[in-house]
């Protein structure tokens, strides 16, 4: 059995939205989306991957960043052969970009910089899995 292997070749911040309105200082609570889709034609897999973040007790998100990604993958043809070990690995290779991102954009809004912590996302590989579609 032939091993996959598989590298980013691209990604892009196709959404930031930041409102400071709804920033408290204090906690922050930090979630995740995350989706796919595999370009059967291409063996490209496109990774979404957006963070949301909200000030403790507060409803709605200060600030929302979407990323796109693009990973080649070789020597896949079909959606079923992406290795489960894809979903996670990709996951954990575009969130530093992420991170690295929300903490410019807002340093540079001039309020305190939000630093993101170090987090191991492996639980993200299911929903990402389960939210990703192949096309031709």
């Amino acid at each position: 059995m032939e091993s996959t292997s598989f590298k980013i070749s691209n990604y892009k911040f196709t959404r930031t939205v930041l409102d400071f309105s709804f920033y408290k200082e204090g906690e922050i609570n930090v979630s995740f989306a995350v989706s796919g889709t595999f370009i059967k034609s291409s063996s490209i897999f496109e990774l979404r991957f957006t963070i949301i973040a909200k000030s403790e007790d507060l409803a709605d998100a200060f600030a929302s960043v979407d990323c796109e990604s693009i990973f080649e993958l070789t020597p896949i043809s079909s959606l079923a052969e992406v290795p489960d070990s894809f979903y996670t690995n990709s996951i954990e290779i575009i969130f530093p970009y992420l991170r690295a991102y929300v903490t410019i954009i807002t340093a540079k809004s001039n309020v305190r910089p939000i630093i993101l912590p170090t987090l191991n996302l492996s639980a993200l590989n299911k929903p990402l899995k389960h939210h990703t579609n192949e096309i031709e």
